[in-house]
């Protein structure tokens, strides 16, 4: 008999899997922290990335336990379950976010290939797209270790790039605080922020196969949104040194990394950039792959899923090459945010909550999980 899943996977790699997914198109670039919060002021963001935290934590907490609930093992079967025959409206919302994401991360790898080796756009494109084709082509396992070690890895380097900015420039991030006019704006940019990048908790619904009651589900959910939000709000915080400035860059990350002086340093970050890019793109991908395998007779192998991933990576870097990365993400992510608020954070909250409750009572005779 195998033993029960630790506390690691139960808990923790769920949160690391959402923040896989929210990084590459929430803040590894720090384009779109500039897009959404700095309009709000460096105090006003902040509030607004509060509030996407807290809409995260609801979100993943109600989401977990339904598909737990629903034995839903990728989106697919959470919104047969949850919508019925109205499914396929989230399959268009996914689509567009899913080609959306990987048109910016296919634009912000050729950004840094061209700022640190001066290479042709194309370049960091192509090295992205081969680096999912690799793990993704791996299946679940190569997947599931790609979130944990490149996690451990993400999370040094953000506090490693905190403690230089605050060291060199917290005095400019004090004085940007005590300055600041926080604008109304903040509360619709949080709600819209959360709402595109939320997708993610049903995108990972093949890592929740090591919850073992609802109160797991519950907690992993809860957690979630502050391992997902803790690295962006520690991001947005060193860029409060630079506004306004800053909130015209392409890629605010090598703005800062410029003026911290560090060469060595600004490498490693921009390295630990592209692991986030790919981190997210191999999550958006691999849920594809693993709703496609639901439906067919056996499990597809290695080849199938190579083929699939190759298809979607394709046009997502034509996409990319012919619009670029400021207008991909402030042209496309709001209008993707008011989809995947409609077709997924409405419902779930009220329709998934209420099947839920009644679910719950339906069972109230059998022995809680």
């Amino acid at each position: 008999m195998s033993a029960a899943p630790g506390f690691f996977r139960r808990f923790i790699l769920p949160g690391l899997a959402f923040k896989a997914v929210v990084i590459g198109g929430g803040y590894a670039t720090g384009r779109e922290l500039a897009e959404f919060f700095l309009p709000s002021g460096p105090v006003g963001g902040l509030m607004g990335l509060v509030l996407a935290t807290l809409v995260w934590s609801l979100v993943c907490a109600v989401t977990f336990a339904f598909a737990r609930v629903t034995q839903s093992g990728n989106y697919l079967t959470f919104f047969k379950a949850l919508l019925g025959p109205f499914w396929p409206l989230f399959e268009l919302a996914y689509f567009a976010f899913l080609f959306l994401i990987l048109a910016v991360f296919g634009a912000a790898a050729g950004e840094i290939g061209a700022a640190l080796f001066s290479l042709p756009g194309w370049a960091g494109a192509a090295a992205l797209a081969l680096s999912v084709l690799v793990f993704t082509g791996l299946g679940q396992e190569s997947v599931e270790g790609l979130f944990k070690y490149a996690s451990l890895f993400l999370y040094l380097v953000y506090l490693v790039f905190v403690v230089m900015c605050f060291s060199q420039f917290g005095g400019d991030i004090l004085a940007g605080l005590d300055a600041s006019i926080v604008s109304a704006s903040w509360v619709p940019a949080g709600i819209t922020y959360a709402g595109y990048n939320v997708v993610g908790a049903v995108i990972i619904l093949p890592m929740l196969r090591h919850l073992t009651s609802q109160r797991d589900a519950l907690v992993a959910g809860m957690l979630a949104g502050p391992l997902a939000a803790l690295p962006a709000l520690a991001f947005f915080a060193c860029m409060i040194a630079f506004y306004p400035d800053i909130a015209g860059a392409a890629l605010p990350s090598n703005y800062i990394l410029e003026r911290l002086g560090s060469p060595a340093f600004q490498m490693v970050f921009q390295f630990m950039v592209f692991v986030a890019l790919l981190e997210t793109s191999v999550s958006a991908v691999h849920a594809v792959n693993e709703r496609i395998s639901a439906v067919r007779p056996r499990p597809i192998g290695v080849r199938t899923r190579l083929a699939i991933s190759a298809a979607l990576l394709l046009a997502a870097m034509v996409i990319a090459e012919r619009f670029g990365l400021i207008a991909l993400i402030a042209n496309g992510y709001r209008a993707l945010s008011l989809m995947i608020i409609a077709v997924f954070v409405v419902p779930v909250l009220t329709l998934g909550v209420w099947k839920l409750v009644r679910m719950g009572r339906d069972a109230s005779g059998a022995p809680s999980s």
